[in-house]
């Protein structure tokens, strides 16, 4: 569903990314790590669409990203989901839904909003009384509403409470579950291993490591992560 054929990105002549290669199948969570500049975000901001590569190839099923229209089968969540402050989350989702082309009932949009955890007395409530947590649920929301299949994440557990961080693991379970994408870069190693179904790690812009998260614990992957980088 997603992939990546030796994809290089340079700015101004200092290499970003260098023939970056991956394949993610359905139903799997890729979990991406490395130092800030190592190439983390630019990998994400190539697939959707914000920046170009400056060669190789990449894919979102059978669509080259670029060259055809890609942005109906993503989403994306940032470290800190871009909602509005005095809209209630059923708005926000109300809102950005009709951006990507759906009109959804009212019940339609609470169920949306259900699935992700959140709270039904909160579902009203304007959006600058949320914490980072209920944010994300919203925005996870907006992905199920899109009906996206593939699902970005830049930092996702950065500054959430263990309680928040358990919810966003179950959330991102159940969405690979129903045969979604989840491409995430993280500084997260704990998570990444409880979560991730692959682990890759980035070193001034080469994916350096690739492996399966079964075969490894957190304790593992944060020396070989210590020794890569």
């Amino acid at each position: 569903m997603l992939k990546a054929t030796n994809i290089c990105k340079s700015y101004h002549g200092k290499v970003a990314l260098k023939d970056v290669s991956f394949e993610v199948s359905k139903g799997e969570i890729f979990c991406l790590l490395g130092q800030n500049g190592a190439g983390k975000t630019t990998t994400i901001n190539i697939f959707l669409g914000f920046i170009k590569k400056d060669s190789g190839q990449a894919l979102l099923g059978d669509k080259e990203v670029g060259k055809d229209d890609t942005n109906q089968l993503t989403a994306y969540i940032p470290e800190t989901v871009q909602l509005y402050g005095n809209l209630s989350g059923v708005e926000n989702l109300d809102f950005f839904s009709r951006l990507a082309g759906f009109k959804y009932s009212t019940s339609q949009l609470e169920a949306f909003l259900e699935k992700t955890g959140l709270q039904s007395d909160a579902q009203h409530k304007r959006l600058s009384s949320y914490s980072k947590g209920m944010r994300q649920k919203v925005g996870i929301a907006v992905a199920l509403a899109k009906n996206a299949e593939v699902i970005f994440m830049d930092e996702p557990t950065s500054g959430l409470d263990p309680k928040a961080t358990s919810e966003f693991t179950k959330i991102c379970k159940e969405l690979a579950a129903m045969g979604k994408v989840i491409f995430m870069a993280t500084h997260d190693i704990f998570n990444a291993v409880e979560l991730g179904t692959t682990i890759g790690i980035m070193k001034e812009g080469t994916l350096v490591q690739k492996l399966k998260a079964n075969d490894i614990d957190a304790s593992q992957l944060n020396q070989l992560y210590l020794e890569t980088i």
